[in-house]
């Protein structure tokens, strides 16, 4: 059970297990716990999770940080064996956490080719698919965001 000690105004926990201060106390900090609620999200919570970082030049525009990731936006891999490589997003894979760029694939023994799955963090957005709800997806977050600074 955690120890609650308050401090001014906010009701700051010690949990006996971590040793770490909380904030509240209906957020566990067990590790299994964490685990289990992000790999078996449903595939609305995954959209959120599956977020990309936005250019800087989309990041001053746009006055937000991230995005969730979306078939047709143009991305550059930052990470790993494909990194440089520009494209378009094909296929957003969210039961296996992954995202499937145009020109990142490779070819079979059989001569099929076949697409490699990048996770989302490991990319940049350069061009974001814009519509109604994504554009008011963005100002709703900038204005967020102007408000905390």
């Amino acid at each position: 059970m955690a120890r609650s000690v308050s401090l001014r105004k906010y009701a700051i926990l010690l949990d006996p297990c971590t040793s770490i201060m909380k904030f509240s106390a209906d957020v566990s900090s067990s590790r299994r716990k964490s685990r289990k609620a992000h790999f078996s999200a449903p595939s609305s919570i995954r959209r959120k999770i599956m977020s990309s970082s936005l250019s800087k030049e989309l990041r001053e525009k746009y006055n937000t940080r991230s995005i969730p990731i979306r078939k047709d936006d143009e991305v550059m891999v930052v990470r790993g064996t494909y990194k440089g490589r520009e494209g378009k997003v094909v296929q957003v894979y969210r039961k296996k956490w992954v995202i499937h760029i145009e020109r990142v694939s490779r070819e079979k023994v059989n001569g099929a080719t076949v697409p490699i799955g990048i996770h989302p963090s490991n990319v940049v957005v350069t061009k974001v698919k814009l519509d109604k709800s994504r554009q008011a997806i963005l100002d709703r977050k900038a204005k967020k965001d102007a408000m905390q600074e």
